[in-house]
């Protein structure tokens, strides 16, 4: 009996995608780090809002409440998913088995990246929303109010920076194929290198660091910076495309070195 082209079904970059899908929500690592983003956001959210009522002296919204349990803590928990999404199978050996199913290698970091970009985005607007919900509950008027235009620049921005932040852990999970060393680079570029830049007296390159650069997504133009407490030179949609060139940058290195190793 023979099989025609058109009974073949699965291949290309679609099967990877599928089969990287299915590997990704198979393991309890997935599960608990997302568990673990929404536990930190709300409680985060909660008392930073009980803070509100009780400290009049810096007022915030619920926006940059979320903002703050993103950077400060619910990101790390997306650094850590998307690291173990690679680098998991470098230590299980799973890898071999991968590159035999899918032999084109970029096509194994392109079909990681595609999972992770939806998955993350939602996670990211899902977890703000949360986070603002929840602080305008709890801080019951107090504080700075919210527009309806800041907490969607603030939702959908927080689901950009944490869709390419997967992409750019996934490419540095590739290149350097350890999870300890990509988390520690990952966890390094976002916070400590932006301010060293700054305290050498180059603060000008501070907003293009990708950490910084998502936190100026999540802002309206012309409102500061939450964590850096300067206004950014740019418009939030630029902050996505600064961490998207990042991530872009990761994602191809990671495929470079993937496509010349051996696993």
């Amino acid at each position: 009996m023979t099989v025609s082209s058109s009974d073949v079904r699965g291949g290309g970059l679609t099967g990877a995608v599928a089969a990287e899908w299915t590997k990704f929500w198979s393991v309890r690592a997935t599960w608990w780090c997302l568990a673990g983003a929404t536990a930190l956001m709300l409680a985060y959210a909660t008392l930073s809002a009980i803070a509100q009522r009780y400290d009049g002296e810096d007022p915030m919204g619920a926006p940059t409440i979320a903002i703050g349990g993103g950077f400060y803590l619910a990101q790390f928990a997306v650094i850590a998913v998307a690291t173990l999404f690679v680098t998991s199978e470098y230590a299980g050996g799973g890898i071999r088995s991968t590159l035999l199913w899918t032999p084109v290698r970029p096509r194994v970091a392109a079909a990681k990246a595609a999972v992770l970009l939806p998955v993350l985005f939602t996670a990211g607007v899902a977890l703000a929303g949360a986070g603002m919900a929840l602080a305008s509950v709890v801080k019951d008027g107090h504080g700075l109010p919210t527009t309806f235009a800041a907490g969607v620049t603030t939702a959908f921005g927080m689901g950009g920076y944490f869709a390419l932040l997967g992409v750019l852990c996934t490419g540095l999970g590739w290149a350097l194929r350890s999870a300890a060393g990509t988390l520690v680079s990952v966890i390094v570029l976002l916070v400590p290198v932006p301010l060293i830049v700054g305290a050498l007296g180059l603060p000008e390159l501070v907003p293009y660091f990708p950490g910084i650069a998502g936190v100026n997504a999540m802002v309206e133009t012309g409102q500061p910076n939450p964590v850096t407490q300067a206004v950014a030179p740019y418009a939030p949609a630029v902050g996505l495309l600064i961490c998207a060139a990042w991530a872009a940058a990761a994602l191809l290195t990671g495929a470079a070195v993937l496509r010349r190793r051996d696993a």
